[in-house]
C-alpha cells in the first residue's frame, strides 16, 4: 500500500482552483457537494490530482456530447 500511496500527488485547492479557472470558493463547493474528493488535513484540504484530470475529462466530455 505504501507504493501506491507514493504514487499520488496531492494539489491545495488554490492549485487546482487555478487549473480549472475557476475560484477557489467554487473548488470548495465541489468538495463539499461530493463532486471533487478531497483530504482534509487539519484546516487544509487537498485533492489528488487523479480526480482533477476525471472532472476535467468528465467535463469536457459533456460538453462534446450536448454539442
Amino acid at each position: 500500500m505504501a507504493n501506491d500511496l507514493s504514487d499520488v500527488r496531492f494539489l491545495t485547492v488554490a492549485e487546482v482552483a487555478e487549473l480549472m479557472r475557476v475560484s477557489k470558493m467554487t473548488i470548495y463547493r465541489m468538495v463539499h457537494a461530493g463532486e471533487l474528493p478531497a483530504v482534509k488535513f487539519g484546516r487544509s484540504y487537498r485533492v489528488p490530482e487523479s480526480a482533477v484530470k476525471d472532472a476535467i475529462r468528465a467535463a469536457t466530455e459533456g460538453e462534446q456530447h450536448s454539442a
